[in-house]
């Protein structure tokens, strides 16, 4: 059986880029496994290697748990504790607040937007910003404003650059008839069953159990999956999120937290706090920030009156010289620097282009900077997200998620929310939700407003 994100001799390739980030020495373990035959290169697809011989699973599993044991160096800048982070922040912003239609209108627009720019990069999940180019070249519809579709797509190109298998059947234009199931999606709704059932003091232990009540352990990937191994192991949070678990930094916590920033809008350290207690489950360090990023964003989105305003008031939730931070001000920069989207994402890709496609800081860089670039316009915002490769409905669904609360459905465009037609798939129990429905019960969840005089500064104001 070919177990994609569990095989062991899969994780150990992972595990020795991750430790060596950390400042581990990993030179003993490499030279013991590739001793055996091992390879030390990750596979880049996720879809893993070929299942190793019994005896070199063995080692690799015995490798794993040395890698473990390894100290890290001293990362203070990048600490995983929550007091230990609010050491590091600035002040939180004051943020005005905005009366209860104003609100409806941007809670819908988020979960509207959310689910159209996840939507529109499904199909080419997987395929790098090149592959994406060529099909959109061939098909007439570069640069991207519209949906991708297979009609007209010469044979060469599309063997060349394979769909994205699971997603082609319903995410193509030809083909979708609301918004399908995504793991994107599956997560804000089990954000919402987490606040209906323990409200905002929940624990990370809520949520473990949330995950084994309701979502189907193979609907969970990368980090998500080796946590999920690991709560069934009966390890105890935080060591769900750190054993043999080489997925700790990428981007599974980013696309959880949604939901906890709209329900506490223009209250950016309280969304950061709720996605630290979620994100412990599985992810350290970067990971879990930019779970907390993601959750500042949408909380400023509920408030806020620009893209800019922001992305100045989620940035107060990262330590200040934490890798995560450093990789939103470089998606910033490139934006404020003019010029065309390509030589934007070229900065971007020469600074983490050795990154796996899932991992939270290239994808990072891109949210910010298909943010900043974007400018307030939807289908610019999460075009520019797609088409700069890497987990493309990851990163689109957060822009869209954050710029749809801004315009509200209406200044989504129909041509974005038409094909959704207000209707989203989950593997979760309870099947398709309406999303007036899921509208609802997000307000409903909504934490008491902080106390707010005036609106809030930009930074570089």
């Amino acid at each position: 059986m070919r177990l994609t994100w569990a095989q062991p001799e899969d994780l150990l390739a992972h595990e020795l880029v991750q430790s060596a980030t950390e400042g581990k020495d990993v030179a003993g373990v490499v030279e013991r496994w590739t001793a055996a035959g091992g390879e030390v290169v990750p596979a880049v697809s996720g879809a893993g290697p070929v299942p190793a011989p019994p005896a070199l699973r063995a080692l690799a599993r015995e490798l794993l748990d040395e890698l473990d044991a390894l100290p890290a160096a001293p990362a203070p800048h990048e600490p995983d504790g929550w007091e230990q982070i609010v050491a590091l922040l600035p002040a939180p912003p004051v943020l005005a607040t905005v009366p209860d239609d104003e609100l409806a209108r941007r809670v819908h627009g988020a979960w509207s937007g959310r689910a159209a720019g996840c939507l529109l990069g499904k199909p080419v999940e997987k395929i790098p910003r090149a592959g994406i180019e060529e099909i959109l070249r061939a098909t007439g519809r570069w640069p991207l404003t519209t949906w991708f579709t297979a009609v007209g797509l010469p044979e060469d190109v599309a063997a060349r650059w394979p769909w994205n298998r699971r997603s082609a059947p319903t995410s193509l234009e030809e083909n979708i008839d609301g918004m399908p199931e995504d793991d994107d999606l599956n997560y804000p709704i089990l954000a919402l069953a987490l606040l209906e059932k323990h409200g905002p003091g929940f624990t990370t232990d809520d949520v473990a159990q949330l995950w084994l009540d309701n979502l189907p352990a193979g609907r969970v990937f990368t980090a998500e999956r080796a946590a999920y191994r690991n709560i069934l192991d009966a390890r105890p949070v935080p060591e769900t999120a750190t054993h043999q678990n080489p997925f700790r930094e990428w981007i599974g916590a980013l696309i959880r937290t949604d939901v906890l920033g709209w329900v506490a809008p223009g209250d950016v350290r309280t969304a950061a706090r709720l996605a630290w207690t979620d994100a412990r489950l599985s992810h350290t360090r970067n990971g879990g920030y930019g779970a907390m990023w993601a959750a500042a964003l949408a909380s400023a989105s509920m408030v806020c009156a620009t893209v800019d305003e922001v992305l100045d008031a989620a940035q107060t939730v990262l330590p200040p010289d934490s890798r995560i931070a450093h990789a939103v001000r470089l998606g910033r920069e490139a934006a404020a620097q003019g010029g065309d989207v390509s030589a934007g994402l070229d900065r971007i890709h020469a600074a983490y282009g050795d990154l796996h496609w899932v991992h939270v800081l290239n994808n990072a860089a891109v949210i910010a900077y298909a943010l900043a670039k974007g400018a307030g316009d939807f289908g610019a915002s999460v075009s520019i997200a797609v088409t700069a490769g890497w987990d493309t409905d990851s990163a689109a669904a957060t822009v869209g998620g954050v710029v749809g609360a801004l315009r509200g459905t209406d200044g989504i465009g129909q041509a974005w929310t038409g094909p959704v037609d207000g209707r989203i798939a989950t593997s979760l129990p309870g099947g398709e939700q309406r999303i007036d429905d899921l509208v609802a019960r997000t307000l409903a969840l909504r934490l008491t407003a902080p106390a707010v005089a005036e609106p809030f500064a930009r930074a570089d104001a």
